[in-house]
């Protein structure tokens, strides 16, 4: 049952990747639609669930840390806003909420985390820079479209992507994570080939 969690979030995050690719080759630039952004966020949901079931902080800080920056990408698409009240608050306050349930008593939280016999304290912190380095494309994505006003998808954000994914495709071979390493193999393709689209536009 956790790796079909964690199955569903790849296919939501393979999906983004592809969709954004095919409409970038037809576009023949780098394109930002929404439907990756959206995407994203169901994507990050599921996977959030699935690190937490599988005891991997590794997995939960990636998603905690892009989360609202897909928000704000949404809201920049003009599409934040079109989803029902409801569904934005729980999508909003979600995140706060597993980070308070995470933090009501530390001392189990690192015990489950950080000294989690099924994974050792060098392959965690390597998981975790990882995840870090994947997450870091977005904050370079954010501050890059926030000086544009605009979601975009700079070249910057792919040679980060390819970095970070090669890193966790290691440490996902390493634990034996399937969905992991499907997950992040299925993007490397589609990384390369945004970073060659965007040199061919002079992005």
């Amino acid at each position: 049952m956790i790796y079909v969690i964690g199955f569903l979030a790849q296919v939501f995050f393979s999906a983004r990747i592809l969709l954004q690719w095919f409409l970038s080759e037809r576009a023949k630039k780098v394109i930002s639609p929404a439907i990756f952004w959206q995407l994203s966020i169901v994507g990050a949901y599921l996977l959030f669930v699935y690190g937490w079931l599988r005891d991997d902080f590794a997995i939960i800080l990636g998603q905690i840390i892009s989360y609202y920056i897909y928000i704000w990408n949404l809201d920049k698409k003009h599409q934040w806003k079109k989803l029902p009240v409801i569904i934005r608050t729980l999508l909003l306050l979600t995140p706060v909420v597993a980070i308070l349930y995470m933090l009501k008593d530390a001392g189990i939280f690192v015990d489950q985390f950080f000294r989690n016999e099924k994974i050792p304290l060098w392959l965690l912190v390597y998981g975790s820079m990882g995840q870090i380095i994947f997450t870091l494309r977005f904050v370079y994505q954010w501050i890059y479209s926030k000086r544009k006003d605009e979601s975009l998808l700079p070249i910057g954000f792919w040679v980060i992507s390819l970095f970070g994914s090669l890193i966790i495709v290691s440490y996902a071979i390493y634990r034996s994570d399937p969905v992991l390493i499907l997950g992040q193999s299925t993007g490397l393709i589609a990384y390369s080939r945004n970073i060659y689209l965007s040199k061919r536009a002079g992005d």
